[in-house]
């Protein structure tokens, strides 16, 4: 007797719906994807018992005859596709032609849609994958599908549901994939009966962000659209100081489809370098679009993950266009617009402001910034970085009578810069300033880090890093595979400091190393190097790896708590804070300065509602 056998339909199904059908979840995104292919104008979702009663759908879109009903239930029949060719270049979100048979045969099925044209409908159902009945229907045009008792003919299936509020939370998430996504179609949702979402069609991005998520749109930045080697990024992301502890608000978007890709998030990466703290990840609703020839969607059974043909490029294009948003961040992290009203300068010149002693009897030292700080492009000193004087200990004398107050209103250099007045210093560490907006509290140590990070970085951009040479030469043997990464990459390893060459086979001799890295392993510290070099596959990675170097340096030899600054130093470290590119936050991702606005201040007080 032969040992192969061939699977009855229903249980192909069955199978199909183990990989198709993971949760109610899955059937919602099966199921509007599906409506939105049909040109819905309004999708609307109702759910009971977290989908498990019952996932009802109801679009608007083309709807169809009786013949197309009868066929979309059977496996593998799709009008998306037609030729191979078509799937090198898929335009729809659904395509398999598995999804409604296999939900079918785990559930209580109902079908029932009606074309424009047609005076009347077709009602379809079926009861875990067997034909119950086929009949006409009245109705509006579009089509509506329930599907009840989800995995109640499988219950090993069921019972690896969770809770109704996870399996709730799940569907929720679905449905504010595809409506951020897709701003032009209305979408519902409900739940129990309860209308939670109600999103009328909007051209505005910004505004169905908003209507899902509410003012926390207000702290994300624009990201203009940006091309690069055919790959066009747009969308919101989170400024300096939004980030989540998990990637659920990490929503990135292919051609109009919620997609994940180790590409997507290795150029997210890069571009919120030395914005995020450690285990943070970035609130993100990012559109990226490129010819569908480009990539291939057809390699997961739910369409979650795309590949790329060029990988490198859509990297590239993703951490260009996020830096550059982020570089334009003029916003304050916390905090936003309540007020207008100027700053009082309480009758106090320039000249007097210098002079006065801070508020608690704070004197301080004056702040020696190091080469890195200044504007004349020296080379970075780490050791100069101290703010203590050194010889007799008297401080230098500061000249302040030359020096613009914070709060001048003379035209910034670089950028606009908000109007600030320093009232005092919170246990030697935290500076509180009064804005046009409310209070800032501005982390000294943080505002140094980044100062002296960014003027460090520029020099290794520009001149490269000091290296300093080996008594005897280090020996490096890697695979082949490493050897061809280290020699494209040569010339971004010797702006590292780096000094390599190759030394016969996959061989390489390193006779120079940066002079502030700090390692009694250098052979260990080149695999972190080629490991990084693998992974992102550019030559900026070199440079970013000396970005890391960097941070922990000036973290060592920034100002600390508990170190005394006067009101000089501390205008001056202002100033040169927002002389940099992201002023808001240090290169560990910590935020610079916060802001504790005048509603808040007067919610606290009771002058205004909670």
């Amino acid at each position: 007797m032969s040992k192969i056998r061939i699977l009855s339909d229903s249980l192909a199904s069955q199978v199909a719906a183990g990989e198709v059908v993971e949760r109610p979840a899955a059937v919602v995104r099966e199921l509007v994807e599906n409506s939105l292919d049909a040109g819905a104008a309004h999708v609307a979702v109702h759910v009971q018992r977290g989908g498990t009663a019952l996932i009802r759908i109801v679009d608007d879109g083309s709807g169809m005859s009786r013949e197309d009903a009868m066929l979309c239930i059977e496996r593998h029949a799709t009008s998306k596709i037609r030729t191979k060719e078509d799937l090198s270049a898929i335009g729809t979100f659904g395509f398999r032609g598995e999804a409604l048979p296999s939900i079918a045969s785990v559930s209580r099925f109902k079908i029932s849609t009606r074309p424009a044209e047609a005076l009347t409908g077709t009602e379809i159902e079926i009861h875990g994958g067997k034909m119950h009945s086929v009949s006409e229907c009245g109705g509006p045009a579009g089509t509506s599908i329930e599907v009840r008792s989800i995995f109640f003919n499988v219950p090993a299936r069921r019972k690896f549901l969770r809770t109704e509020s996870t399996e709730y939370a799940h569907v929720e998430q679905q449905f504010r994939l595809h409506a951020i996504a897709h701003p032009g179609v209305a979408f519902t949702l409900t739940r129990d009966g309860q209308t939670v979402f109600h999103l009328p069609a909007t051209r505005d991005d910004l505004e169905r962000i908003r209507g899902l998520i509410g003012d926390l749109a207000d702290r994300l930045v624009e990201v203009e659209p940006f091309e690069h080697r055919g790959v066009r990024v747009s969308g919101h992301i989170g400024g300096p100081g939004v980030s989540r502890s998990t990637r659920q608000m990490q929503l990135t978007f292919l051609n109009g489809r919620p997609i994940e890709s180790p590409s997507i998030s290795y150029g997210l990466r890069e571009g919120y370098h030395t914005v995020l703290m450690k285990g943070q990840h970035p609130v993100t609703f990012l559109r990226i679009d490129m010819d569908a020839h480009a990539f291939d969607i057809n390699v997961h059974p739910a369409k979650k993950e795309a590949r790329f043909h060029d990988g490198i490029g859509v990297r590239e294009a993703i951490a260009r266009a996020v830096s550059q948003s982020l570089a334009g961040f003029q916003s304050f992290p916390i905090g936003h617009s309540t007020s207008k009203r100027p700053i009082p300068t309480v009758g106090v010149s320039s000249e007097q402001q210098s002079e006065m002693p801070l508020p608690g009897g704070t004197t301080g030292v004056p702040l020696r910034l190091p080469p890195a700080m200044s504007q004349s492009g020296a080379q970075p000193d780490p050791a100069a970085c101290s703010p203590r004087s050194e010889g007799s200990g008297a401080p230098p004398e500061i000249d302040t009578r030359s020096r613009e107050t914070v709060d001048s209103t003379a035209p910034p250099t670089k950028k606009e810069r908000p109007r600030l007045r320093i009232l005092g210093v919170v246990h030697q560490l935290y500076v509180i300033m009064e804005g046009d907006e409310g209070l800032v509290l501005m982390d000294q140590h943080a505002a140094h880090e980044r100062v002296m990070f960014e003027e460090m970085r520029l020099a290794m951009e520009k001149d490269g890093v000091p290296t300093q040479r080996l008594l005897m030469p280090l020996t490096l043997q890697t695979t082949p595979g490493d050897a061809d990464l280290l020699q494209r990459n040569l010339e971004g390893l010797s702006k590292l400091g780096i000094d390599a060459e190759p030394f016969g086979p996959n061989t390489f001799k390193i006779e120079a190393l940066p002079t502030f890295l700090k390692t009694d392993d250098p052979a260990a510290w080149l695999d972190q190097v080629i490991e990084e070099l693998r992974r992102v596959g550019s030559q900026s990675s070199a440079l970013r790896l000396g970005e890391d170097m960097i941070a922990t340096t000036v973290c060592r030899h920034a100002v600390k708590a508990n170190d005394p600054l006067s009101l000089p130093e501390l205008e001056a470290l202002l100033t040169d804070l927002f002389e940099c590119e992201m002023p808001f936050c240090c290169p560990h991702g910590r935020p610079t300065l916060i802001q504790i606005t005048d509603a808040e201040l007067e919610r606290k007080f009771g002058r205004r509602a909670p």
